[in-house]
């Protein structure tokens, strides 16, 4: 059963135990740094609940499972970090093509290729929304405490239901090895969404509606499922460019449609500051500190923390860009997250880089703050 009240839990733990909590009864992965304890937990737990994890052959064979999983109508998820997240990709895209609910943590170290694996990094950010080929939309969540790699873990379960789509937990090696207090609520205060079914003798299962209902394996409906393009009961027209404009189009317009309902920002002095900071993940850590350390010296500060990365929230960034002298962005990579702040802010004030990779090493809130003071009015 879910477990319920306050535990001192590794960020890995969290997010399985929020896996669980969320419906999740089927795990498919194969061991990485930094995201193993994750396979290692579920192992032990899935099973305590009527689930399965299994250790596949490799990541291909991981995220394969998962999908299949999914359309036997259970929830499922995979975990791993950089290179075994670029092995997933051509599944990933089957899964945007079969729009295939499912759950991908992507625990980031520093790349690329094997890099530094036990070392923390934030330079998945433009793979975790382009990784694979074609046109879609992708929805991707960023946590930065264990806290939220519990409720995060849950929210991506919930949109992948919601809008029958891949959903990427984009965390990192430094959040998910730390361990903090997480506050776990009773089962009937948790959110859980489950999918839309079809009822009896619906055929259509592709469109036209936005979201379409989803069978599953063995419920009778004859479905068709194929990574190809198809109609809207699943059958190949690989030929006929109106079928093929008809689905992809639905698939990006269910997502960016509600990218209100999608995104979520942590906001703070956003459309009254003279200095601007964007962050997201452990990153956005140390712009707390800095920013109180700023206040400190009277310095008119303001930030906006991405808990959903993608969609882009170009809207609050645009915001505070009317009033900022500057806008800094500090990222362990170099500028993935830049440049898309900088379209946001569309020529309105300064966008400014603050990077470090390598060795793990986070940004510091000295180092923000230096940036901080040049900009101040």
């Amino acid at each position: 059963m879910t477990k319920t009240g306050t535990y001192f839990w590794l960020g890995n733990q969290a997010c399985a135990e929020a896996a669980i909590a969320a419906g999740c009864r089927f795990f498919a992965g194969y061991p990485i740094t930094p995201a193993s304890e994750i396979a290692e937990y579920l192992a032990k737990r899935l099973p305590q609940e009527g689930g399965i994890a299994i250790q596949m052959e490799d990541e291909m064979a991981s995220i394969a499972a998962v999908i299949g999983a999914s359309w036997t109508g259970a929830k499922a998820m995979t975990a791993t970090s950089g290179p075994g997240f670029s092995l997933m990709q051509e599944l990933i895209g089957y899964a945007f093509m079969t729009e295939t609910p499912c759950v991908i943590i992507d625990v980031q170290r520093a790349g690329p290729s094997t890099g530094q694996a036990t070392k923390c990094g934030q330079g998945d950010v433009m793979q975790s929304r382009w990784g694979t080929h074609g046109d879609y939309a992708s929805i991707v969540l960023s946590p930065n405490s264990v806290q939220e790699m519990f409720e995060l873990t849950i929210r991506a379960f919930n949109l992948a239901e919601t809008y029958r789509t891949p959903v990427i937990l984009l965390a990192d090696g430094l959040i998910v090895h730390m361990r903090e207090p997480v506050e776990i609520p009773p089962p009937d205060k948790i959110e859980v969404v489950d999918r839309k079914k079809p009822n009896p003798g619906e055929t259509e299962f592709f469109g036209p509606d936005e979201v379409p209902p989803m069978p599953s394996v063995g419920e009778g409906y004859n479905v068709a499922v194929t990574g190809s393009t198809h109609n809207e009961r699943g059958i190949r027209f690989t030929a006929d460019p109106e079928v093929h404009r008809r689905l992809v189009e639905r698939l990006v317009r269910k997502v960016r449609r509600n990218t209100s309902r999608i995104i979520d920002v942590e906001t703070y002095n956003v459309e009254d500051c003279d200095v601007g900071l964007v962050s997201f993940g452990c990153t956005s850590r140390s712009v707390y500190e800095a920013v109180k350390a700023a206040e400190e010296e009277e310095i008119n500060v303001g930030y906006i923390r991405l808990k959903t990365v993608w969609p882009f929230p170009e809207k609050t960034v645009a915001a505070m860009a009317q009033h900022a002298k500057a806008i800094i962005v500090p990222e362990m990579n170099l500028k993935q997250l830049f440049y898309e702040v900088q379209r946001a802010a569309n020529g309105l004030t300064q966008v400014v880089s603050v990077n470090k990779i390598g060795g793990g090493e986070l940004i510091t809130p000295e180092e923000l703050l230096s940036e901080i003071r040049r900009w101040r009015r």
